[in-house]
């Protein structure tokens, strides 16, 4: 694979989800406005090769969601049982009663249009102090799809039901359980390889350079995940602020990405983010820091 440029998509974006499907790539991403009320949509980009991007403008069939009226953004996104679902923040609700949270679409194909699922939202509360934004999808081995979304330093995770309307209760009662990792502050991203479960989280500050992406390992997708470390952080001179990521498998190679979004290094403006792409490397069950570049 030869080619890739950093950022590989032109203008500002951020919190990216990416998922392969026949062949194809997808990225799913946030307009990254520093005003919430310009971000009223998605935008998805589609590849078959990570050089050449192909724009899928305004996935969100919005009318669907009539009390969503300042902002969507951090999208997650799954194919299970032949439909393609998509969660995604809005509102930035502060409080309980406020309308949004997170919200579930539905479509038959990765691009979309999604569609409104449920006519409201799927989670517009806070619980176990989680404030109900950037949500990431995970499916496991055994079919099971698993949300953990959660802001304000706390990470919650459930397991979906089959039809994706809700949440299976776990053996406690619980539909959503906390398993927020010491340092977690956004933004969660499972990856599972070779029996071991990785959680890797935003920490820092979204708006500046402090944004960073520690990781966490278990032998259960409930954790309890310690914090293992910083693996991808300012580095000069190409960027600074990376963080709230996807990734990407190619299973010819058995070659792991990280899609992330970054800041140019002293770029004031909060909205400035860019999407790229990197090496994401393994070694004796742990993640190697990663090495943020402009092109390999």
């Amino acid at each position: 694979m030869r080619g890739i440029t950093n950022p590989v998509i032109p203008g500002w974006y951020a919190d990216p989800e990416a998922r392969t499907y026949g062949g194809r790539h997808y990225i799913y991403a946030t307009r990254s406005f520093t005003e919430y009320t310009r971000q009223m949509n998605l935008d998805a980009f589609s590849s078959t090769d990570l050089i050449h991007w192909q724009t899928h403008e305004s996935i969100i069939a919005m009318e669907d969601f009539p009390w969503i009226w300042r902002a969507v953004w951090a999208p997650t996104q799954l194919e299970h049982n032949g439909r393609h679902y998509l969660v995604f923040a809005s509102n930035d609700i502060q409080q309980d009663g406020e309308a949004g949270g997170l919200e579930i679409a539905v479509a038959d194909t990765p691009e979309g249009p999604y569609r409104g699922y449920l006519h409201r939202p799927l989670i517009d509360r806070f619980i176990h102090g989680a404030q109900p934004i950037d949500a990431h999808l995970f499916k496991d081995e055994d079919g099971a799809v698993y949300l953990y979304y959660g802001g304000w330093g706390h990470c919650n995770v459930g397991r979906m039901n089959e039809d994706m309307t809700g949440f299976v209760p776990f053996a406690d009662g619980q539909l959503l359980r906390s398993v927020t990792p010491p340092g977690y502050v956004e933004g969660p991203c499972m990856i599972k390889k070779d029996g071991l479960y990785y959680l890797m989280w935003s920490m820092g500050g979204w708006t500046n350079g402090t944004y960073r992406v520690a990781y966490g390992v278990s032998t259960s997708p409930l954790g309890p995940f310690a914090n293992h470390g910083t693996i991808l952080e300012r580095q000069e001179p190409v960027a600074e602020g990376p963080g709230h990521h996807g990734y990407l498998h190619l299973p010819e190679r058995d070659e792991w990405l990280i899609v992330y979004h970054r800041r140019i290094i002293g770029d004031p403006e909060p909205g400035n983010r860019m999407l790229c792409i990197d090496r994401l490397e393994f070694a004796d069950g742990a993640i190697r820091p990663v090495r943020m570049t402009d092109g390999w």
